[in-house]
């Protein structure tokens, strides 16, 4: 009898273990939503393999999109979004704005300004693209967005990922998962958006347009550049300071001659591993419970206007600008486009859709001058939007 009961209460003692296993599983706590989630991420990481659209960043974010997409059981401290999970730790480097600055030091020790600094005409293309931003700004608060998250919003037609997550972390952290996901998502697709707009701002005659070749850029200017570049441009925009220190900053490591060892651990340790940390926590941020939302579509949607905005900016003052140049000094308008912060996949854009009117001119080293000008544009026009929104 006593054998019976044992048995008895041990199979009501599995199969309560058994249900409340179940219960904890994803399978008992999967929406829709995670599933839309799932299949998002997947594609993210299918275009960043298959097609290399900024796999560094489409593969992490896709694969972030997974792990913070499987349905559990609330009150595990698993999900990025419970304090003290180990997931959520790692986003504080988002949430707090750490993760950006950092990558911004790794930019500036990678970045070859000799572009810019031989044709300083060209800063003002980069300057021009920034209409994007405060375009997409008036957008926002048209649609009822209020003006700290408008000013989060518009700061995606910069093309600039990190730039981005700090400004959002600043002005808007809870809308921070559409706002960077989007802003990734529209620098990976820089080689599908740009082409058609640039087509359709040119004219054939324009396309064909040869530059003069780049000066020589002194040792001493690319020295002397990060350090007067720096204090002109924080002492216009001093909110800007987190990332147009450590821009400036890396760059002079970078052109010292002296700091070899720290250059290459900035543009290659340090880069690396916050761009893998953003990406993975950044993708794990868009739970469907807290991404799948109305204002998402809508920001993914200003998002696009943004960059749109900013590239018909860039290529239309290009032409503007060639109507006070001589003949001999004009400006292909095809580089107008790279006045985004998307390196160096702008500066490809241009010089690959230069050589289909023409096989022998070469634009890349011309258009990293707004190129990189952009990256620096991006870094002000946030410092202006954190000057009088935050």
């Amino acid at each position: 009898m006593f054998s019976l009961l044992a048995t008895g209460g041990f199979t009501d003692f599995l199969s309560t273990q058994m249900v409340q296993f179940l219960q904890y599983t994803g399978y008992a706590n999967v929406t829709l939503g995670h599933i839309i989630m799932i299949l998002i991420g997947l594609t993210f990481i299918f275009l960043g393999i298959k097609f290399e659209f900024e796999p560094l960043l489409l593969v992490p974010i896709g694969f972030g999109m997974l792990v913070g997409n499987i349905p559990f059981y609330p009150g595990l401290k698993i999900g990025i979004y419970e304090q003290g999970s180990v997931l959520n730790i790692l986003y504080h480097g988002v949430q707090n704005g750490w993760y950006p600055p950092l990558i911004f030091l790794g930019i500036g020790a990678m970045t070859d300004f000799s572009a810019l600094l031989s044709n300083p005409k060209l800063f003002l293309i980069g300057a021009a693209a920034q209409f994007g931003i405060f375009g997409a700004y008036m957008l926002a608060l048209l649609l009822g967005f209020a003006p700290n998250e408008a000013g989060a919003i518009g700061i995606i037609g910069g093309a600039d990922g990190p730039t981005a997550i700090f400004i959002s972390s600043q002005l808007a952290p809870d809308l921070m998962g559409a706002i960077a996901v989007s802003a990734y998502s529209y620098m990976a697709l820089v080689p599908v958006i740009q082409p058609p707009i640039m087509r359709l701002c040119t004219t054939d005659k324009e396309r064909r347009i040869r530059m003069k070749p780049p000066r020589q850029v002194s040792q001493l200017e690319k020295i002397i550049f990060p350090i007067v570049g720096f204090l002109f441009c924080a002492f216009v925009v001093p909110s800007g300071l987190p990332l147009l220190g450590m821009l400036f900053f890396g760059n002079l490591l970078k052109e010292s001659g002296v700091t070899k060892r720290l250059s290459d651990v900035a543009s290659n340790a340090v880069v690396n591993i916050c761009t893998l940390l953003i990406g993975l926590t950044v993708g794990a941020s868009t739970q469907a419970t807290t991404f799948l939302t109305g204002r998402s579509v809508l920001i993914f949607a200003l998002g696009a206007l943004s960059f749109i905005i900013a590239t018909f900016c860039g290529v239309l003052f290009v032409k503007f600008l060639n109507l006070f140049l001589k003949e001999g000094s004009k400006i292909n308008p095809l580089i107008g486009n790279s006045g985004v912060s998307a390196v160096p996949d702008a500066a490809r854009v241009s010089n690959n859709v230069g050589l289909e009117y023409d096989k022998t001119n070469y634009l890349l080293q011309h258009a990293m001058g707004p190129n990189v000008a952009g990256v620096v544009g991006s870094a002000v026009a946030a410092g202006i939007l954190l000057a009088f929104l935050h």
